[in-house]
């Protein structure tokens, strides 16, 4: 199918367009995958190995592989640990998977995943069966550290490196409602935190160590004393955090009680104020809440807006120009996908790029740095960015338009319309891809004012199929007087 995506931009010169140069930006979503399907998708990872692969997480337990190709049909299964894994359908599973620095050379990858009996959240560590790059070994795993969980919901569940090449992880305050055990603001445990631990220098008593600069390491935090573990807490249920690539600062989403979710860059050590506060509101107390000492979110927004958020990432790719340097995120339960910007000394400008019906549970990132969405039917999405190449008119024209295009999207061909300024002119047609290569050209002749169409059977100049993307139809009409120039996007 080849996938067509309309938007309208009309000039009177009479040129080739100069694809990708943005001016303004609008924004649509198209099927980043569309032969594919996914079971509850949770997690989108790369491996960072340069093969050019994308990994997804489903929520029941089982971690799919497949080419980062728009055209890919097929998945494997790169591990499956549903024997071991406890969900429900709700918030447990499967959560999270991140692959070690060098993974090239050590084949170790790490998930986190709720377990039962007792139930508790996993990490662990996995390795690649030797001579099978897209196949992990299931019978490989070392449990990391395990985490009491005393209820089913705010499991947090992401896990990452950072750019220090240490091991990040969310943990949620633990569940229920408001934090019944008060876990967020209780340094002596995990839940409510993200935790910092080294991967690759183990201590004697446990599979993994502590960075000596974590915040509380060696601290007292009352008779149990502090967790070492560490790096910040106050969190509520952060799901989806990320390092920005350029900066490496950490991001994330933390979901709210009932009222505001929010967006916190997180640095060592802060308190983001869960259950004192529910972004920058007072939770308990509802008033007078002390706030000393409390790390303010960077964003938050209200349940008009949407009632579940979902971390992404900042935009560091070079599909959408107009979206680098935006931290990219989304709601669960409202489908709303938003761009934020915060600039030095300015007030965050926040911009709404879309209002979707999907259940958008997770964002993802190639080794590009291009940007995936992953929602709950199914399906991989990616934004689209709908260039306005138009320049400046070199004389007054009248201005025609490209009216509809039939099928929408379209699988064998479809119909353009388009209607003529009031002028006769010769009139030609240009198909191009993307990179500005003319695809196929249809010369039509002297055409007065009026209505027409033409039928892009979706061959190219030599007979040959076009391969799945986005095509732009550009048509040129020249006049004894002027010139014009209309260009759609499929």
């Amino acid at each position: 199918m080849r996938r067509a995506l309309l938007y309208l931009l009309v000039g009177s010169f009479a040129i080739a367009p100069a694809f990708g140069q943005a001016e303004e930006g609008v924004y649509s979503l198209e099927l980043a995958f569309p032969k594919l399907f996914f079971d509850r998708p949770v997690d989108i990872q790369h491996a960072g190995d340069g093969l050019g692969r994308l990994f997804v997480v489903e929520q029941e337990g089982v971690i799919r592989v497949f080419e980062n190709q728009s055209s890919v049909s097929r998945t494997d299964v790169f591990l499956d640990i549903r024997d071991r894994v406890r969900s429900a359908g709700g918030e447990e599973g499967l959560l999270g998977l991140a692959f070690h620095p060098n993974f090239e050379s050590t084949g170790w990858f790490f998930v986190n995943y709720t377990a039962s009996n007792p139930r508790r959240t996993v990490i662990s560590r996995f390795a690649v069966r030797e001579g099978e790059e897209n196949q992990a070994d299931p019978t490989s795993e070392l449990v990391i550290l395990e985490a009491p969980q005393p209820f089913g919901n705010h499991n947090g569940g992401q896990l990452r490196f950072g750019p220090d090449g240490y091991l990040y992880i969310a943990f949620g305050d633990g569940g229920s409602g408001g934090d019944p055990q008060e876990n967020a603001q209780n340094l002596s445990n995990l839940l409510g935190s993200i935790a910092r631990i080294d991967i690759d220098n183990p201590e004697a008593n446990r599979n993994y160590g502590i960075p000596a600069d974590n915040p509380f390491l060696g601290a007292l935090c009352g008779p149990l004393g502090c967790r070492d573990e560490i790096y910040a807490y106050g969190l509520r249920n952060p799901w989806r955090f990320s390092f920005d690539r350029d900066t490496g600062d950490l991001w994330t989403g933390d979901v709210g009680q009932n009222g505001f979710e929010e967006i916190n860059v997180v640095v060592r050590g802060g308190n983001y104020g869960w259950d004192i506060m529910e972004a920058t509101h007072c939770f308990e107390p509802p008033t007078g809440c002390d706030t000393s000492g409390l790390e303010l979110p960077v964003w938050e927004y209200g349940r008009s807006e949407g009632a579940s958020i979902t971390g992404g990432f900042v935009y560091r790719g070079e599909e959408t120009p107009g979206l680098v340097g935006a931290y990219i995120y989304g709601d669960f339960v409202s489908g709303r996908i938003w761009a934020l910007q915060l600039s030095e000394g300015g007030e965050p400008e926040n911009t709404e790029l879309l209002d979707t019906s999907l259940f958008i549970a997770t964002f993802g990132e190639d080794e590009a740095g291009d940007v995936y969405i992953g929602a709950f039917d199914g399906r991989i999405y990616r934004l689209v960015e709908e260039v306005d190449t138009r320049v400046e008119d070199p004389m007054p024209a009248l201005k025609g338009t490209l009216i509809s295009a039939f099928p929408n999207p379209f699988d064998v061909s479809t119909r353009i319309r388009y209607s003529l300024p009031h002028e006769e002119g010769d009139i030609r047609l240009s198909v191009f891809d993307v990179l500005g290569r003319k695809v196929r050209a249809y010369h039509q002749g002297r055409q007065g004012p009026g209505t027409y169409q033409f039928q892009w059977d979706g061959i190219d100049e030599n007979g040959t199929p076009v391969p799945v993307g986005l095509y732009v139809i550009q048509v040129n009409g020249e006049s004894e007087n002027v010139g014009w120039l209309m260009v759609v996007k499929m």
